[in-house]
């Protein structure tokens, strides 16, 4: 809440400051309008320049407009500050009722908590409790008041500080409530003690009833309180964002009224302020006095508002020092509440304790009466030292009993006082522990009662605090309401101008409607053509881009197409080969269809031939048959028939074969088409491959090239054989073609030619397609597996990266979570010892009571047995438990000592551990208060800047005002002189942008500082150590104070500047080049931040990677020492408990055993007694003299010796049952054993993975420092190239001396000086270039801009030269001031000169800034050398921890050996053991033998009683020797069983460590298994990475190399590259079978030996970390890369920004050069134009003058002919129209009569005033009684004004003179402002002619038709002119006062009787 508070009042404060600030600049503007105002009154007066007066009003329009913008964007500011913080307000008034909600929540749960304790008490109340209870109507009407004075929650939103202030007051009167309630809960508190004072036994449980009432209403109350403030907070809030509503929403209506206000003003100045005209002087002066009242009332009113802001801010102030009281306030009643609930819970355990004492009392009463009587008169402390005084008196009885125990009654008091003691002791218990209980509640009690007094006393100082805070805040809204009604008496007051100011604007709102129509069009086609102009600069900035690029791309295209070009050729003529092929087929082709179709002709020519035959044989048949039937004899027939017969056949046969052939040679001429076809397609397809390949892979083609001339060379090889086939084949032919002669042979043979041709062809085509193909497929195939190798690498490298973050995540969050681990382990273990150590003093003390006990109940039984006779071992025994006892006591005490001096530590720790909190709370303090003077710092040099920006203002101001003066003394230059005020507004609009520039870099320049800063207060924190670093810091500070020293320093030095800089006009260019310098400056410097930034990452990167180093080997150290602590204990504790158990065990048997001999020995002689008495009994049956009491007696021990016996027996069988125990748990201890050294091999392993991680750590940390090293050199060579900048620099500063003077010479030189210019600076140029390339573009740039500046310098300098030339033979003068002009721009240029010298000392400022970059970048650099320190120290002492861990080693070594011994001793004890107890056995079955014969011993005495006297006394004396022995053999089995409790101790406290040992397994086993499983997955995943990195780096090897190759390779060096890669692969092959053959060593390795493994593992480990280096090394080169490709992309935006701008400022020059000729040849025009008028306004001036002096005479002569002369008519008429008038109009009449008369108008209006009927009175008694003779005659209203009205237009007619109509010829229409109307006006007044030419001058050439209303006749008569003024309009010729073609216009309020006045008044 009190954060919130206070962000809203510092958001209040804050806008209400802008409000001030902008209520402040709004009265500085009205003072400043109407100053303008004034001056430009009295400058109409003094000066006839309108030229002047409107620049003037254009460059204060100008400033109010920048004002305006300023104004526009503050307001934007406040308003989205005020929405972001009603969204803040939302925010937290939401989440407050949520809160409020919960709240209702819980009270209903508590309301309902509390029903069921009011039941619960009712209950209890019901029981009787032996003293009633209290009523429960206390409890309910606390609770119904509690109720009851609950406020209802405020309902309404609508709240006011009315309503605050009544809630503060019921705030008031429940605090007031709330002390009296706590001062009754400490009442109740003291009533509590006092009772338990007094003695709890018989405590009323009525007063227990009585708090805890008291206690659940204080409750309720309590939380009914917080649940009202919580309502009362919510409430004060709605009202507060009400406020803030209502403030922001009058803030925006004052805006918009001041808005719309200062948008009048503007079009008031826009205008010029032509209706200033319209109104009186006297009138304008009354405004002026009034706006001056209104500008001190204003003063008065930012003052009042500035203190009721301060009163705000102070109000705001005291509300959160209010709600920090508050929260305290709540923290005290929830630690109230605590309280309250703790003195709760003591109620209850003094009721407990209560229960408890009552029974212990009764029995207190029962059994010691005595002791009662004490008990009830003392205090209970009191009782408890009674009791202990009573125990140590009962002690030192029972040691002087003990010593003096020999009578047998004693015995008894003995016994008796031994019970009483047990009592006491535990009545002593009890009381102690209800005493400590007691003591712990009392001392709560006290505290608590401190603590409500300390509370008690800080709410009333609070109360006291909230009270004067609210009287402060009454007075403060009383304030305020105050001002609220001055600021409305002021709204009301500006209104009230407001209205008067409306009157004056709506004129000039109607011309500005005009003007801004004009402007939108000029500006829509400005914008136009600026866009074509951006157009063409962008098209022409692009293609200079382009060229860059392209000069580069060519350079590196031109060797690739020298390759190309190779393979082109060798491609274009295999190329060309093939289209001769084509050709040549389809030359075949054609020959073939040629040849088909003489085939066919043949044919059908041998068809007919064919049927010509067959016809000739049929009939030769017939013949042969007539022959054969004629002469068959004859054989000469048939043999010319059977070869007529063979030669038919054989033509047929021919036939068939020329048809089949003709067939064939058509299929394949139709195939061969086909085919054709197909090889035209693939030919182009072939071609489009082949550019496409030549395109996108000249690499591939060469590599194609070689295989290509291979098989062309196997293809000519083919061709050469075919060729020799063929002519082969054609020789054949030839020569069969020789052998056959006919036709159709040769066309048979030529036909089987062609297709053997043609079938060889197809076949070689077809093959080469193939080969083709089969090529295209394999670069196809080559292209796309290598498409998908890269993008399996892709992806590949993704998932890498994906699973390297996750790792990191994991790695880190491992970390965490093992420091968290670790440190809860160390408290753990740390409270597990000191619980260990409690216990064991506890079971220490235990025993030590038990063995007290035990000793009392022995002592007991001794003295019960004991004979008088005492023997002197008993004396002994007891002196021995005494010294024991004192001995324990001791202990006792030292071990209470010791937990003393145990809490004293703590608390130590606990105070030092506060004191280091307080130490760090200080320092966070004193860096809070460094930053708060650091932001004060920055906030008085704001203070200064804006001062300085504020006193720059006011030089412009005045340089404004000198140029206007300028402009007044010079009337006549307007022309020439407009350009250069053009050029001057341009330069002073550079200047202010050049110092916002300025501004900005230096803006930028401190946030840089703030950076590094920053960033050194980061590594504060981290090197608390490093104390250097603090004073290096220190002095940084102390030097970034002097530099801004330096800077406002610098500041001062550019106002002076300015104040020297007052009208320039060539400096512009050297600002914006500077300006670009700087920004270059800027860039670097931001670049050497960066790489500052980057090393400070990786300082504290190290830094971080320092401290983990660090903790682990804390934690490292720390394991040691405790794995030390445990080894030193462990063995401590086998060597000394195994060895002294068994020992003692040993002894113990053996004393056990010795027992055993002495009883057998004892028993036997007893028998032989027995059977000597026996015999003497048979041989002499003698009557001895004993009694059977006696027997009796005997009898009677001999059953208490049974009864020792079994006793005995038991004690034997708990000794067998311990020994087993014994057994059982030394083999669980060998376990036990076997588990730990398991783990201190793990505990190796661990050391030895950690000495690995170190390693790579180390690596890591020497990679870090190789980086660093290479940051350095990058560092100095950044340094280098400022160096060389700064030489340019200095170059460029001497080029621009140089080029300034040529300059200055060069505004009056011809277009070849500046031809010479341009040749000597391209000279200088061509010298320059020499440097860097960059610097050549850069110096080309600014020579052009300057070219550009000169030539537009050139063209206004011709400019001025011809106008000056055209005006010279009229003003010779103006050449001189030029050349003072002159003179004084050659001054600016010296002061240009200063100023480029201060910039210089600047960029010196800004070195220096480097150098102390630079040597922070060395601190940075030293402490890196610290950090190298720090690790070798770290390495040394990780030398020393493995040495420990060696030593440790060898200690479990022998520790092992050692326990192996023990082991073998602990058998060789076991077989004894066994041994023993076989003894034993044996002993027992000899004493029941031996016992049976003692029965029947007795039977036999029993027999034999009477005569044995002698024979009892010597069995008495057998007994009473046998007692003797029964009592060493108890003192010795004391003894043993004071052993036996000892080895139980000694075992249980084994069990408890080995219970320990046993979870420190568990939780060790758990944390090696989750390390086991997550080394076995980060081994999986690194063996993975590890593959998947090498593939990867043989994939990309390759790469490389075939990109190298190809990069630097030529096609003559591609078979040398094939023939190393080949090399390459079988070294690869090489390593892969070297690296197979180690594999399998190492898999046989792995099963030889697991070390080996290990090792393995560990080398895997440090691979990985070797690759992840290798793989972070890549990823910051790329990085690196990608950082820099980024920072030349910038740079190229950069440059095309400064591009940008310097063309639009060219674009901007360029514009004003085209409006300064288009002016210039306006102007020469409207000169021509103006003397052409000026000579025809003097001819008409001449005529226009003499009937002036005419008309002037004759009006001269009339007035003195018509002074003092009353026209009878008039007068007679105007006495009758009195009477005619209605008697409202009246006195109209008689005012007209009194000024007809003379009677003035005050006069008359007394006589009104005084008696309105005394004119009636005068009129009669002057008229003598007219009422007699005038008749009465009463007239209708109407014809009443009928008459008035005819009357009022006689006179109108009577008074005006005739004019004559208007001429609207153009030579009698002339110029409002023309020479001649002046000269005729000379004779006017002054403030007349003022008016005319402030209505005239205002337009100088506008055409008369145009004249706007602004130049007619003015609407009011302007003053100063008397009654009969000869200079009154009526009195001068139409034609010179009023343009003739307008006509008067109609006054809004005029009526007839004005005009009569007007008329009457001359």
């Amino acid at each position: 809440m009190s954060s919130w508070l206070g962000g809203l009042g510092s958001g209040l404060g804050q806008s209400l400051g802008h409000v001030g600030g902008s209520l402040a600049s709004l009265t500085g503007q009205i003072s400043n309008f109407t100053k303008d105002m004034l001056m430009e009154g009295t400058e109409e007066v003094e000066a006839e320049l309108p030229d002047s007066k409107t620049k003037e009003i254009e460059a204060i329009h100008a400033i109010l407009r920048s004002e305006n913008e300023r104004l526009k964007k503050l307001c934007t500011d406040l308003e989205e500050k005020h929405e972001a913080s009603e969204i803040q307000i939302k925010q937290q008034s939401t989440s407050y009722r949520n809160q409020l909600q919960q709240k209702s929540h819980l009270k209903a749960r508590q309301i309902a908590l509390q029903d069921q304790l009011l039941k619960l008490q009712s209950a209890a109340q019901s029981v009787p409790s032996g003293v009633g209870g209290v009523p429960a109507t206390t409890a309910l009407s606390s609770f119904a008041y509690g109720i009851s004075h609950h406020p209802s929650a405020f309902h309404d939103d609508d709240m006011d500080f009315g309503d605050i202030i009544s809630s503060q007051q019921e705030i008031n009167r429940l605090s007031n409530e709330v002390s009296r309630l706590e001062s009754e809960v400490g009442h109740w508190r003291h009533i509590a003690q006092t009772s338990k004072a007094q003695g709890t036994h018989n405590s009323d449980q009525s007063e227990i009833c009585k708090l805890q009432n008291i206690i659940k209403e204080l409750k309720q109350n309590r939380s009914q309180e917080i649940d009202d403030h919580q309502h009362e907070m919510s409430v004060l809030q709605n009202a507060h964002q009400q406020k803030l509503t209502e403030m922001s929403r009058r803030h925006r209506e004052e805006l918009s009224d001041y808005e719309e206000r200062i948008e009048e003003l503007e079009n008031l100045l826009q205008q010029g302020v032509s209706g200033v005209v319209e109104t009186d002087l006297s009138k304008i002066y009354e405004m002026q006095k009034t706006i001056q009242v209104l500008q001190t009332e204003k003063v008065e009113s930012t003052k009042k508002m500035e203190e009721l802001e301060d009163k705000i801010k102070d109000i705001n102030k005291k509300l959160f020092s209010a709600e920090n009281d508050r929260d305290t306030l709540r923290r005290e009643q929830e630690q109230l509440n605590v309280e309250k609930r703790q003195i709760m819970e003591e109620c209850e355990n003094l009721k407990l304790e209560c229960s408890k004492l009552q029974p212990s009392a009764v029995k207190q009463s029962d059994t010691v009466t005595e002791k009662e009587r004490i008990l009830a008169q003392s205090a209970s402390v009191e009782e408890v030292f009674r009791l202990q005084q009573a125990l140590s008196d009962a002690e030192n009885e029972i040691m002087r009993l003990s010593s003096l125990n020999q009578d047998n009654s004693l015995a008894e008091d003995n016994l008796k006082l031994k019970m009483h003691i047990e009592v006491l002791e535990k009545e002593k218990s009890l009381l102690s522990q209800e005493k400590e209980e007691l003591q712990t509640s009392l001392l709560k009690l006290n505290n608590e009662y401190e603590v409500i007094k300390s509370t008690a006393t800080r709410d009333i100082s609070l109360d006291s605090e909230l009270r004067d805070l609210r009287l402060n805040l009454e007075a403060k809204e009383q304030e305020l309401n105050q001002s609220i009604s001055e600021k409305e008496t002021l709204i009301a007051e500006i209104e009230e101008l407001d209205r008067q100011n409306q009157e004056a604007t709506k004129h000039m709102i109607l011309i500005k409607d005009q003007l801004s129509k004009q402007q939108n069009e000029v500006d829509s086609i400005i914008s136009k053509l600026k866009q074509d102009l951006n157009d063409e600069k962008k098209r022409v900035h692009q293609l200079e881009d382009d060229k860059m690029d392209i000069t580069k791309e060519l350079d590196v295209q031109k060797e690739k197409l020298l390759q190309s070009e190779v393979a082109l050729n060798d491609l274009h003529l295999t190329k060309q080969k093939l289209e001769d092929k084509a050709e040549n087929l389809v030359d075949q082709l054609n020959k073939s269809q040629e040849s088909n179709v003489s085939i066919q002709k043949e044919n059908l020519e041998l068809k007919e031939c064919i049927r010509q035959n067959e016809e000739e044989l049929s009939r030769i048949r017939n013949e042969l048959t007539q022959s054969l039937n004629q002469d068959s004899n004859s054989n000469f027939k048939d043999t010319l028939l059977k070869e007529r017969e063979a030669e038919v056949r054989n033509l047929k046969q021919n036939l068939s074969e020329l048809e089949q052939l003709n067939e064939n040679l058509k299929k394949v001429a139709f195939d061969v088409k086909m085919e054709n076809e197909k090889l035209v397609l693939a030919c182009e397809d072939v071609r489009h491959q082949l550019e496409e390949s030549l395109a996108s892979n000249n690499q591939l083609s060469l590599e194609k090239n070689t295989i290509i001339e291979a098989e062309l060379c196997q293809a000519k090889k083919r061709l050469l054989e075919e060729a020799n086939k063929y002519e082969k084949t054609i020789e054949e032919l030839s020569n069969a073609r020789n052998l056959n002669t006919s036709p159709l042979q040769l066309e048979h043979e030529h036909l089987i030619k062609l297709n053997q041709k043609k079938d060889m062809e197809i076949a070689e085509l077809k093959k080469n397609i193939e080969q083709m193909d089969t090529d295209h497929k394999e670069t196809k195939d080559i292209l796309s597996s290598s498409l998908e190798e890269q993008r399996q690498l892709a992806q590949l490298i993704k998932e890498k990266e994906i699973f390297i973050e996750k790792l990191q995540e994991r790695s880190s969050k491992l970390q965490e979570e093992l420091d968290k681990y670790s440190q809860a382990l160390r408290k753990n273990e740390i409270l597990r010892q000191t619980i260990e150590e409690k216990d064991r003093s506890l079971g220490s003390m235990k025993e030590e009571n038990n063995h007290l006990q035990e000793e009392l109940e022995r002592l007991r039984e001794q003295q019960s047995r004991t004979a008088p006779v005492t023997d002197p071992k008993t004396l002994d025994s007891v002196a021995e438990l005494a010294s024991e006892v004192s001995q324990l006591n001791m202990i006792k005490d030292h071990l209470e000592e010791e937990i003393k001096h145990h809490q004293k530590i703590i608390e130590d720790q606990n105070q030092s551990k506060m004191q280091l909190l307080q130490s760090l709370q200080e320092q966070k303090k004193e860096m809070d208060e460094f930053r708060y003077q650091h932001e004060q710092m920055n906030a008085t040099h704001t203070q200064l800047f804006l001062e300085k920006d504020e006193e720059i203002k006011s030089l412009q101001k005045t340089i404004e005002q000198i140029k206007t003066q300028l402009h007044e003394e010079r009337q006549d230059i307007q022309t020439d002189n407009s350009d250069i005020f053009q050029e001057t507004k341009v330069q002073s609009l550079n200047i202010e942008n050049g110092s916002e520039k300025h501004d900005l870099s230096k803006a930028e320049t401190e946030r840089l500082v703030k950076g590094i800063k920053e960033r050194e207060l980061e590594i504060k924190l981290l090197n608390e150590k490093n104390i250097s670093l603090t004073k290096q810091i220190d002095q940084l500070s102390k030097d970034e104070v002097g530099k801004l020293t330096q800077i406002i320093q610098q500041k001062d030095l550019e106002i002076q500047a300015l104040h020297a800089r007052i009208s320039s006009t060539s400096y512009t260019q050297d600002v914006v080049y500077l300006q670009q310098q700087l920004q270059a400056y800027a860039m670097e410097r931001e670049k050497v931040f960066a790489v500052l930034n980057e090393k400070t990452r990786e300082n504290s990167h190290l830094k971080t990677e320092y401290h983990k180093m660090m903790d682990i080997v804390a934690a490292k150290e720390a394991a040691l020492i405790k794995l030390q602590d445990e080894n030193k204990k462990l063995s401590t504790r086998f060597e000394s408990s195994g060895q002294d158990m068994f020992r003692e065990t040993i002894q113990n048997l053996s004393r056990i055993i010795r027992e055993k001999d002495i009883e057998i020995d004892a028993l036997s002689q007893k028998c032989q007694t027995l059977l000597a008495v026996l015999q003497t009994s048979s041989t002499d049956n003698e009557a001895g003299g004993v009694n059977s009491n006696q027997f009796e007696e005997l009898l009677q021990e001999r059953d208490k010796l049974k009864q020792q016996v079994k006793k005995m027996e038991e004690w034997k069988q708990q000794v067998m049952t311990t020994v087993q125990n014994m057994q059982h748990e030394s083999a669980q201890l060998q376990e036990e054993l076997h588990q730990l050294q398991a783990q201190v091999l793990v505990d190796s392993d661990n050391n030895s993975k950690l000495q690995v991680d170190y390693t790579g750590l180390i690596q890591s940390y020497e990679q870090n420092e190789t980086k660093l090293k290479n940051f350095g050199q990058e560092l100095a060579q950044v340094q280098h190239s400022i160096g060389q900048l700064c030489n340019t620099k200095d170059l460029l500063l001497g080029k621009l001396d140089i080029i300034s003077p040529q300059l200055s010479s060069a505004s009056l030189l011809t277009p070849q000086s500046a031809e010479s210019l341009r040749a000597s600076k391209s000279d200088v140029l061509s010298e320059s270039s020499e440097l860097l390339q960059q610097e050549v573009e850069e110096l080309r740039k600014s020579l052009q801009e300057k070219d550009a500046t000169i030539r537009t310098l050139q063209e206004n300098n011709h400019r001025l030269s011809d106008s000056i030339a055209a005006t010279s033979e009229l003003e010779r003068k103006e050449h001189e001031q030029t050349d003072s002009e002159i003179k004084q721009l050659k001054e600016k240029q010296d002061v240009l000169q200063k100023l480029l010298k201060e910039k210089d000392l600047l960029i010196k400022a800004k070195s220096d800034q480097l150098l102390s970059s630079n040597e922070n970048f060395t601190n940075k650099v030293n402490e890196n050398e610290l950090l190298r320190q720090a690790v070798t120290n770290l390495k040394e002492r990780i030398l020393i921890l493995e040495m420990d861990i060696g030593k440790l080693k060898g200690e479990n070594e022998k520790i092992v050996e050692t326990s192996k011994g023990k082991e073998t001793e602990y058998q060789a004890l076991q077989e004894t053991n066994m041994k023993f107890s076989m003894m034993l056995r044996e002993k027992e079955f000899e004493c029941h033998s031996m016992k049976e014969k003692a029965l029947a011993f007795e039977q036999l005495l029993k027999e034999k009683e009477q005569g044995k006297t002698g024979e009892l006394n010597q069995l008495l004396n057998a007994v009473k020797s046998m007692q003797e022995k029964t009592v060493v053999f108890q003192q010795e089995r004391d003894q043993v069983m004071l052993a036996l409790k000892q080895k139980q101790m000694e075992n249980t406290a084994l069990q408890n460590e080995v219970q320990r040992l046993r979870d420190k397994e568990f939780r060790s086993n758990q944390e090696l298994e989750r390390l086991r499983n997550h080394l076995l997955e980060s081994e999986d995943s690194y063996t993975r990475e590890a593959l998947a990195a090498e593939d990867r780096e043989a994939k990309l090897r390759k790469k490389v190399t075939v990109l190298e190759e190809k990069l630097v390779s030529s096609s003559n060096a591609m078979e040398n590259a094939s023939h190393q890669a080949s090399v390459q692969v079988e070294s690869l092959q090489e390593q892969l079978n070297v690296v197979s053959k180690q594999r399998d060593e190492t898999a046989l390795q792995l099963s030889v030996s697991q070390e080996q493994v290990k090792q393995y593992a560990l080398s895997l480990a440090n691979l990985q970390m070797v690759l992840e280096h290798f793989q972070q090394e890549e990823k910051a080169m790329y990085s690196a890369e990608l950082e820099k490709q980024k920072q030349l992309i910038a740079e190229w935006k950069k440059k095309a920004e400064n591009l940008e701008g310097k063309v639009i400022s060219l674009q901007e020059r360029l514009d004003e050069a085209n409006a300064a000729l288009d002016s210039a040849s306006r102007l020469t025009e409207q000169l021509d134009v103006k003397e052409e008028q000026i000579e025809e306004l003097k001819k008409q001036n001449e005529l226009r003058q003499e009937m002036l002096d005419d008309v002037q005479k004759k009006l001269m002569n009339l007035a003195n002919s018509s002074e003092g002369k009353v026209d009878k008519v008039l007068m007679r008429n105007l006495f009758i129209g009195h009477f005619h008038t209605p008697k409202n109009q009246r006195h109209e009449v008689l005012r007209l009569m009194g000024s007809i008369l003379g009677v003035r108008r005050e006069e008359m209006e007394q006589l009104f005033h005084d008696d309105q009927g005394g004119v009636t009175r005068w009129m009669t008694g002057w008229l003598g009684g007219g009422s007699k003779s005038v008749p009465n005659t009463p007239l209708r209203p109407n014809q009443q004004s009928v008459l008035f009205r005819t009357f009022v237009k006689f006179l109108e007619t009577e008074s005006h003179p005739s004019i004559p109509p208007p001429k609207l010829s153009v030579h009698d229409m002339k110029p409002l402002d023309s020479p001649g109307r002046r000269k005729r006006d000379t004779n006017a007044p002054e403030s007349f002619k003022d008016t005319t030419e402030s209505r005239s001058g205002r337009r100088t050439d506008v055409n008369p038709f145009l004249a706007p209303r602004s130049a007619a006749v003015p609407l009011i008569n302007p003053a100063g002119l008397g009654p009969g003024g000869p200079g009154h309009l009526l009195l001068k010729p139409i034609s010179d006062v009023l343009p003739t073609f307008t006509p008067l216009p109609a006054l809004p309020d005029s009526s007839a009787g004005v005009v009569l006045k007007d008329l009457l008044k001359q």
